[in-house]
């Protein structure tokens, strides 16, 4: 296996992010496109989006740098007809997973896992289809429950269920422990809202009280290395166990320092922070050899949001560090 690069904060590169779309069927509330802001644009396929071979070639250079893990999102990555070859032509060594809403599951689970998809994660922000369609903005509440059957069925066991927490969906977070503590086969992982990317900062909540309530639920807690994470195994009805877990990337200077992961945008732009789009490098028409190039000058340049990029001040407010201005 390949050494991964590191930066010069002692952080591996072992994970990429392919955005394959910023199209997408839902209009959640939430959303920030994979910190690039609301550029959704018309649903038909547009030319500014990777081709197949757009992001096989990258990937094939990551490969070559050890990356071993490749998540796609989009927007919905399933609105790509070419999903299942994208995923067939990924290199063998990594493994392959992706974010989705689930719509198009059912029908295609199966193609997915035949291609070498090995795991999925949906989007499930509530249990409750009225306050899921306001949330999302999408009357597909049923589809997206059918598309998690589908992939449990497939063999994607375990389904990961992503549910952004914020004032909107606060109420149904117990709710959604109890399901995956009682339902097997499905995880939950509970991801803090991002208002600096979305632009209503009143839409916040107090992610460490979901913590501690949760400290106090589980029967187990488990520490993951990858952004400094925290998994509590809480009891279900049953005897079984529900593993969440909780993404909490706002003003978390620990979160930064553990992430080994470089982005992708749909257009081919390599991305080193989800939280800025200062620092895009395109790849457009590269070669290998010039991919290989960019990748490593973006690993290079990667630099931890919280606690370096951004510093507290007297204040004790979060500031952009003289050092990186127009650099």
């Amino acid at each position: 296996m390949p050494t991964p690069l590191v930066d010069d904060f002692g952080r591996e590169v072992t994970g990429v992010r392919v955005s394959l779309t910023d199209r997408c069927n839902f209009d959640c509330v939430y959303c920030h496109n994979e910190g690039l802001g609301d550029t959704r644009g018309p649903m038909d396929p547009q030319d500014d989006e990777m081709s197949t071979d757009d992001v096989v070639r990258f990937l094939d250079v990551a490969a070559e740098f050890g990356v071993d893990a490749v998540k796609f999102t989009g927007g919905e990555p399933m609105l790509r007809d070419d999903l299942e070859e994208i995923i067939r032509r990924t290199p063998d060594s990594m493994e392959t997973s992706m974010t989705t809403n689930g719509t198009f599951l059912p029908g295609r689970a199966e193609a997915l896992v035949e291609a070498g998809l090995d795991r999925v994660n949906v989007s499930q922000d509530a249990l409750d289809p009225e306050a899921f369609a306001e949330i999302t903005k999408s009357g597909a509440y049923e589809k997206v429950i059918e598309g998690v059957h589908a992939a449990l069925d497939a063999g994607l066991d375990p389904v990961k269920l992503n549910m952004v927490v914020f004032e909107h969906t606060a109420g149904y977070v117990e709710g959604m422990v109890e399901h995956v503590a009682e339902n097997d086969g499905l995880q939950l992982q509970l991801i803090e809202y991002m208002p600096e990317l979305t632009g209503r900062p009143e839409w916040n909540i107090d992610i460490q009280r979901v913590h501690d309530w949760l400290a106090d639920l589980a029967v187990r807690v488990e520490h993951r290395e990858m952004h400094d994470r925290k998994r509590y195994y809480v009891a279900g009805d049953d005897g079984g166990e529900g593993m969440v877990e909780i993404v909490d990337p706002v003003e978390n200077a620990g979160f930064c320092a553990n992430c080994g992961r470089v982005r992708v945008t749909h257009e081919g732009y390599l991305k080193g922070c989800l939280n800025r789009n200062d620092d895009l490098k395109p790849m457009g028409e590269m070669t290998r050899p010039e991919i290989r190039e960019a990748f490593r000058e973006v690993v290079s340049n990667r630099v931890p949001y919280y606690g370096e990029y951004l510093l507290r001040n007297d204040r004790g407010e979060w500031e952009i560090n003289d050092d990186y201005i127009g650099a």
